[in-house]
């Protein structure tokens, strides 16, 4: 497992992760494990082999199996969730964005590149 900053999209305005990722239209190997979270529902039909966390359905507790798929993903995708908090420890990430917006992806690529390099990544 890496935990390289491979590449960076970014979209305009306020949207979704979900929906930028789907609008990229990034190409991944069909071997490589994504592991997402609750917000990517509906990754199956892009992507077969991602792994998402299993939702409670209403009025239905999770049975003990499904608690421990989510454990067990939640401690795989812990250092994901580090790697983006390396990101946002820059402050041009992480507050509101005052740049020129046709430079909003180039700061991001820059922010990913320092964190590779702080964190011997490359």
């Amino acid at each position: 497992m890496t935990l390289s900053i491979l590449s960076v999209v970014v979209g305009k305005g306020s949207q979704h992760d979900f929906s930028v990722f789907k609008g990229c239209r990034l190409l991944l190997h069909p071997d490589a494990l994504l592991l997402a979270d609750s917000g990517y529902q509906g990754m199956h039909g892009l992507h077969q082999n991602s792994v998402l966390p299993i939702k409670k359905q209403k009025g239905k507790p999770l049975s003990a199996e499904d608690k421990a798929h989510n454990k067990a993903l939640s401690k795989r995708r812990v250092f994901i969730e580090h790697v983006n908090r390396r990101c946002k420890i820059f402050r041009i990430v992480k507050d509101v964005y005052r740049g020129k917006h046709k430079n909003y992806s180039l700061t991001w690529s820059l922010v990913a590149a320092l964190v590779n390099l702080r964190y011997g990544n490359i």
